[in-house]
């Protein structure tokens, strides 16, 4: 249940807390909760140039107002004819044009002549075939009219390599579908239709802040006690990677381990972005202060989660008042506390806040996929919670099937263990050990460029 209050983080001996008031949430439950409230958060689309589409959600059908081709084409470079005059190959005919394409013929194409096209050019009148330029011979001598003269080396029916009208996409066909990613081939169906601009869903805007006394920037020195802060640079490079370069990013930098410096940050956030990100300061410690900053502004969702790595992973609702008298709905922003160890911000970012922006960006199915793969090795299983344990995967023409190698040492704050994976293996919470070539669940993290 969500925590109310304050007074409900109670903190024992020492200044931790012993106990923590959040029951662990098996992950799927916790995704469908996240998932709930970023519907909520979707916005009416913009209109944009058809260049500035790619990789956005198209929110409406592209229907076709004409027909692809708008004329009969021919389909080859070769020569337009009259298919009653090949009874038989060898027939020889007299050239009395030529069509090209983006041009009409002025002439008709009767039988015992032909007219010489080049592909994609329209039908010239008369004509019902064409024959490609590498079944003919041009004869060396023209006839009387000085007109070129071909053999044609084979015969020929009614409306070959000829492209109907319509024949590649009708007249009010729909080519993309509302919901569609907007990928290359999108954007040249929408182009071949003739639209300019198209309506795409709004991408979220997200701030990213890291938290924690050790943490300095990535351009100053180290000393005692202190380490670089890592999560920042991968959370951000990670919503580039996945939103396309589309979704929008806020940094906040470093926050200290006070509460006034993480409050006045989540207020920033508030002001500026759909969704803010932070890392660390989500466990038990005495300085893990994001959950009580995060219940005065809001209500706490869940605050850990039965999974390994990133139990700590907290969501959280922020509700901002509409201006008085705009009659607009309050507005909503959705706050995931990732743990501070980088596997566990990142895998917990994949699992769940990357499902939710890209609901949020309007894709009709958010979840990341999912496939079946052979264990190279045999993988320790945790009695206490499932894992999702870092794999690369090779396929395997001998099995029909990826097989799933380890990165070899799973512990949270070990990121080269994130360095090679291509996916995450679905261990089950059991006692022993799964066996070589057993076959599992996976789940992808993206493209599998470490296949090739």
């Amino acid at each position: 249940q969500p925590v109310a209050s304050l007074k409900n983080l109670t903190v024992g001996v020492g200044g931790m807390r012993r106990v923590s008031p959040y029951p662990m949430l098996p992950v799927p439950e916790a995704l469908a909760m996240v998932l709930s409230h970023a519907k909520e958060c979707i916005t009416t689309g913009r209109r944009v140039p058809l260049s500035e589409a790619t990789g956005c959600v198209i929110e409406e059908d592209v229907i076709a107002k004409e027909p692809l081709p708008p004329f009969p084409a021919s389909t080859m470079d070769g020569y337009a004819v009259c298919a009653e005059d090949f009874s038989k190959s060898g027939v020889e005919l007299n050239v009395i044009g030529e069509v090209m394409a983006g041009r009409v013929a002025d002439f008709k194409v009767v039988p015992g002549t032909c007219a010489r096209i080049t592909t994609g050019a329209p039908i010239p009148p008369g004509a019902d075939a064409v024959i490609k330029v590498e079944l003919t011979e041009l004869l060396p001598e023209k006839n009387t009219a000085g007109q070129q003269v071909v053999r044609f080396l084979s015969t020929t029916e009614k409306g070959k390599c000829i492209r109907p009208v319509g024949s590649d996409i009708a007249e009010g066909q729909q080519v993309v579908n509302a919901g569609t990613m907007l990928g290359p081939t999108e954007i040249g169906l929408i182009a071949t239709v003739g639209v300019c601009e198209v309506v795409v869903h709004n991408m979220p805007t997200i701030a990213v802040l890291s938290t924690g006394d050790e943490l300095v920037e990535l351009t100053e020195p180290i000393s005692g006690g202190q380490i670089r802060d890592s999560n920042r640079p991968m959370l951000i490079s990670a919503i580039q990677h996945y939103g396309k370069g589309k979704w929008k990013v806020v940094d906040l930098g470093i926050a200290r381990d006070t509460e006034k410096e993480i409050d006045a940050k989540v207020c920033e956030a508030i002001s500026k972005a759909d969704v803010l990100l932070t890392s660390g300061g989500v466990s038990m410690g005495e300085l893990d202060l994001i959950q009580p900053v995060l219940l005065r502004y809001g209500k706490i969702h869940f605050g850990r989660l039965l999974m390994k790595p990133g139990k700590p992973l907290t969501f959280a609702t922020i509700e901002t008042p509409a201006p008085e008298g705009s009659g607009a709905a309050p507005r909503k922003t959705l706050v995931f506390g990732l743990p501070g160890n980088p596997v566990s911000s990142l895998v917990t970012f994949q699992l769940v806040a990357l499902p939710c922006l890209r609901q949020m960006a309007g894709w009709r199915n958010p979840h990341l996929r999912r496939i079946k793969a052979m264990l190279r090795d045999p993988v320790a299983l945790d009695p206490e919670r499932p894992e999702y344990h870092r794999c690369a995967l090779t396929w395997s023409d001998e099995n029909n099937i990826f097989i799933a190698h380890s990165t070899g040492a799973q512990g949270s704050s070990r990121l080269l263990s994130m360095r090679s994976a291509d996916a995450l293996l679905l261990l089950p919470q059991a006692e022993g050990t799964l066996d070589r070539n057993t076959i599992v669940d996976v789940v992808l993290m993206g493209p599998l460029d470490n296949t090739i």
